[in-house]
């Protein structure tokens, strides 16, 4: 499948800036399983981009803009082509090992409750049996929010509402695998089966089966990731591989919109 993608963030300041350092991940790597076929990330003014990885092996590029600036706009945009892998991860560039992604953050610490819902719903499963169990528990359990995800939320708080955001769904099933001591990560991307057009990337999770490796969970759909799926960072929690961070110098609020349109031929 083709993939096209066109994703927007626009901050705008009430004061002009006097300097913006952006970390932006939001470029997709070559994998067996997809193929990068054009990419571009374009800002609305002068500004340097600087392409590193960081150490998860994500793809990013540092951006710095010198103002005054009283908005800034970064645009990204491209296609990428995929295929079908039953969501087994083939080709993925991995400098860490399974072992790191049991560790928890202070948003994705499983208590109580949450670690008691994993052990039920996986009770008798194997490894793999308890990952695609944990997928449709977390799925059937909650309405959808559509909605921008509320920052700082963890994964406790979540899991005591009646809907859950993607970013919800997918840290919850993280935390719930790591209490049944499996290694699960975050991941952002892209996705074109829930609507074409959304207020923020699409995010999912991975779990580690030994003897098979990575396999990506999405709990949003109920589903593993297909070629509907761009891969585009993985982390501990979503803020970990946040598409946008960064930090401005200069007084004043600011405003942020983000448009993400995704569509598959």
């Amino acid at each position: 499948m083709r993939l096209s993608i066109d994703h927007r963030t626009t901050y705008r300041f009430t004061r002009p800036q006097g300097r913006i350092v952006q970390l932006l991940r939001v470029t997709p790597g070559n994998t067996h399983d997809q193929t990068v076929a054009e990419w571009h990330i374009s800002v609305d003014c002068d500004a340097r981009l600087r392409e590193h990885r960081d150490g998860f092996g994500n793809r990013t590029t540092m951006l710095y803009a010198e103002g005054p600036l009283d908005r800034l706009e970064i645009a990204v945009s491209g296609e990428v082509v995929t295929s079908h892998s039953d969501g087994v991860l083939h080709g993925t560039f991995e400098p860490l090992p399974p072992a790191v992604f049991l560790r928890g953050t202070p948003v994705t610490e499983a208590g109580e409750v949450l670690a008691g819902f994993a052990h039920r719903m996986t009770e008798g499963h194997s490894t793999l049996g308890a990952l695609h169990a944990l997928n449709r528990a977390l799925h059937d359990r909650f309405a959808l929010d559509k909605g921008r995800p509320e920052p700082g939320l963890t994964v406790d708080d979540a899991f005591a509402r009646e809907t859950a955001t993607p970013r919800d769904l997918a840290q919850m099933f993280v935390a719930c695998a790591r209490s049944l001591d499996i290694p699960a990560r975050y991941v952002t991307g892209y996705c074109d089966l829930q609507d074409g057009r959304r207020p923020t990337p699409h995010g999912w999770a991975d779990g580690w089966v030994e003897g098979i490796g990575w396999i990506g969970f999405d709990p949003t759909l109920a589903l593993s990731p297909e070629e509907h799926h761009v891969r585009i960072a993985v982390a501990l929690d979503a803020a970990g591989c946040a598409p946008v961070a960064g930090s401005r110098l200069g007084e004043g609020e600011e405003c942020l919109d983000v448009e993400v349109r995704v569509s598959g031929q």
